[in-house]
């Protein structure tokens, strides 16, 4: 596959992701950003207001708990957000 070929899907996916955030924000649905850099269990969750917390995800059976273990300033929820190309 050439460089303009990947490049090519590379923005394809990027235009996928950013309408799927799109539709969860209008629904007032947070947007899950799931990151290698995170301990395992852990999670973006990115909300309409501009907020992003990191969030543990624990699984008992068939239910999921969460709990937030820190809100993001500013700058490090723009970082995120460029980092994965949602700016």
């Amino acid at each position: 596959m050439s460089d303009l070929e990947l490049e090519n899907k590379h923005e394809k996916y990027l235009i996928t992701i950013r309408n799927l955030r799109a539709n969860n924000f209008s629904k007032d649905l947070p947007f899950l950003i799931l990151s290698e850099s995170l301990p395992e269990g852990q999670v973006y969750k990115e909300f309409a207001d501009g907020r992003i917390e990191i969030q543990e995800v624990v699984s008992a059976g068939k239910k999921f708990s969460t709990r937030v273990i820190k809100v993001l300033k500013g700058m490090q929820a723009d970082s995120i957000r460029k980092t994965y190309g949602l700016l």
